[in-house]
Parts: structure tokens; C-alpha cells; sequence
């Protein structure tokens, strides 16, 4: 809560990138409400895709996957899950639908954290409950040693610690002294110098990043996956996250570059909404089109997966159709095989 303590004694002095940031942002925040008033049905193709790439995604960050053939099963469905990987990627799913469901009903607090992390962690000995021991984050290097990145909070002082948290971000927003898009990424940095659960702590910030985003009035993370936006530019996350944490137990840290990291990737999940947004096709037997749309948008090799984020109003089976025909009409060719296998277009 060391961030948003130095804020509440002294209200920072924005640096200049951040201004940018913020003004950008409240354009794009105008540009969604007139999304939503002029073709709400447009959105209807996003809102799957998202919570398809938020789960997966949020999980694989942390090492946890599933194999491709059964994301759409694992997220969308209801059949039976194989394993623990599967079981975390629906209980990611299960929040992602509490959140867009029950947003503005759901408060940020320490029982909202415990809930989170109950359901994106079943049936574990801890799931749901704050650590018990204390611990340190470390970095695992190629030739087998390993260093301290951060030493969070000791387990002692966890509750008070994420209780002061939340106290601090509502107390903050009321006095409107700090802008809240600050509030909200210096809180997520706050949240993850605390770790207050053994394992888990990521996918539980992100999702706390996802509710207090909606309750800013900001819901392109309903159509666009920030967990996917983050993953992409996961070495920087991780580095401005290090950067940010040095120094934060005494309260003398830069919260600055992790801050206007979160305000850059929301800038960019809104570039993404407003493209996706005018390439979203909802004709009948416009599908096929979408795919060859967004096949002309690659020029080097690519996954089928990037394809699919591509076009997100079309399934993986219709992706996978399209690529298949354009194969056989030498088009296109597969450089390998399996599901990391790359395509590449023919010229």
C-alpha cells in the first residue's frame, strides 16, 4: 500500500508521458460509448473471443496451459476438465463472468481478492487463502542460478497490508485529488508488492485490473483481453515491475514506470477495440472474408493462433478451414508440423 500512501500525503506531479497517456485514454473512453449506442450487436462477436484469450492467456503467463485443440471446451463448455491446468483456465473463465456480470456489485476488498483466487486456484489446499508463510520472488536464470527479484511482505503483515490497500484506493478516489487511472494501476502495483497468496498473485491482479477498470467506466476489457495485451509485452511487464518495486518497503520506489506501463497497454487494448471494432464482419457468409482479410495483414510466417486473434469474429475450425483450402490452392504452405507449426503466404 506504499504507493498509494505516498499519494494520499503528497498528490504526485504527473510526468509528462503519463499526461499523454491520460488524455489519449479519455478519447478512446468517448470513442467505446459510441461503440456501444451504434451497434451493440457488432460488440456481440468480440465478447467470446475475449474471455476465450483472457483465460488462456492470463493462465499461460504463469506457465499453466492447454492444448489448443481444447481451449474452446476448456473455456466455452461444460464438459469434463483432464487436468489441474484445464480446471484453472475455466475457474479463470468462471471470474471473467462474475466481473462482466456483477461488476458494479462487486466491491474491491480483501474478500473480493480471497474469492478471486478461490475459484482461479479449486480444490487446493490454499486456495482462497491469504499466505501463511513468508516468501521471496525469484528469477531463474539458463545456467541454473537463481536470484532474488523481491522480497514481498511477511505473512504477518499481509492482512493489514491488503486491507490498507483497498482502504487507501476508495479513500482516494472520493478526494479526486489524483486521477483515476493512477489510482487504479499505482493499487495493481501496491497488490503485487504485497503477494498475499503463495501462488496466484498475477491472475488475481489482473482480474482485479479488469473490475476496477469497469468500475472507472473503461469496458473495452470486455471485448479485448488485456491479459493477452500483457502477455505480449510480457518482458516488459515484468521489468517495469521491477523497476517499480525496488525500494517500495521504504517507500522511496518509482512507481512511475510500471504505472505508465498499465496506462500504455490499456491504450493499446483500445487501439486494438477500435480496429477490431470496423473489421468485425456479422454478414452472413462473411466469414471466409474475415479470415482472408486478416491473412493479407501478415506478411512473415505465423501461428494459427495469431490468424485467429486476427479475426476474432470467426471460430478456430472456420480458421483452420480457410487455411486448409488456401493450401490446397497454393496460396499458402505450412513451414512445420504440430500446433506450433508456422503458415506462410505465397507470393
Amino acid at each position: 500500500m506504499n504507493t498509494l500512501k505516498s499519494f494520499l500525503q503528497s498528490p504526485p506531479q504527473l510526468p509528462l508521458i503519463t499526461v499523454w497517456e491520460l488524455n489519449e485514454l479519455s478519447e478512446y473512453r468517448g470513442k467505446q460509448d459510441l461503440f456501444s449506442r451504434q451497434s451493440p450487436q457488432r460488440l456481440k462477436a468480440l465478447r467470446e473471443h475475449a474471455v476465450v484469450e483472457s483465460s488462456v492467456a492470463s493462465n499461460r503467463i504463469e506457465g499453466v496451459e492447454v492444448a489448443p485443440e481444447r481451449v474452446k471446451d476448456v473455456v466455452l463448455g461444460h464438459g469434463t476438465l483432464l487436468d489441474r491446468n484445464e480446471m484453472e483456465v475455466r475457474g479463470y473463465q468462471e471470474c471473467l463472468r462474475w466481473i462482466h456480470r456483477e461488476h458494479d456489485r462487486i466491491s474491491f476488498t480483501p474478500e473480493t481478492s480471497l474469492t478471486l483466487h478461490s475459484k482461479t486456484r479449486p480444490g487446493l489446499w490454499d486456495s482462497g487463502q491469504l499466505k501463511t508463510e513468508d516468501g521471496e520472488i525469484v528469477e531463474k536464470h539458463q545456467d541454473g542460478n537463481v536470484t532474488v527479484r523481491f522480497l514481498p511482505l511477511s505473512a504477518r503483515e499481509t492482512p493489514e497490508a491488503l486491507q490498507g490497500t483497498c482502504r487507501l484506493y476508495a479513500e482516494l478516489l472520493r478526494e479526486k485529488q489524483v486521477p483515476p487511472l493512477v489510482l487504479w494501476a499505482a493499487a495493481n502495483l501496491d497488490f503485487l508488492c504485497i503477494h498475499p497468496f503463495r501462488d496466484g498473485n498475477g491472475r488475481v491482479s489482473r482480474l482485479l485490473l479488469l473490475l476496477t477498470l469497469y468500475q472507472l467506466g473503461y469496458q473495452g476489457g470486455r471485448y479485448i483481453s488485456l491479459e493477452a495485451i500483457i502477455e505480449r509485452s510480457k518482458e516488459r511487464y515484468y521489468d517495469t515491475l521491477h523497476q517499480s518495486s525496488r525500494g517500495w518497503h521504504e517507500g522511496t520506489h518509482d512507481p512511475w514506470p510500471y504505472i505508465n506501463y498499465l496506462l500504455y497497454s490499456l491504450k493499446e487494448l483500445y487501439g486494438d477495440f477500435e480496429a477490431r471494432y470496423n473489421h468485425t464482419s456479422i454478414e452472413k457468409g462473411g466469414k471466409t472474408e474475415a479470415v482472408l482479410k486478416a491473412l493479407e495483414r501478415f506478411d512473415s510466417p505465423f501461428q494459427i493462433q495469431e490468424l485467429w486473434k486476427a479475426c476474432p469474429e470467426v471460430s478456430l475450425d472456420m480458421v483452420r478451414k480457410v487455411l486448409k483450402d488456401e493450401a490446397e490452392a497454393g496460396r499458402v504452405t505450412c513451414l512445420g508440423r504440430g500446433k506450433n507449426a508456422k503458415w506462410q503466404r505465397m507470393r
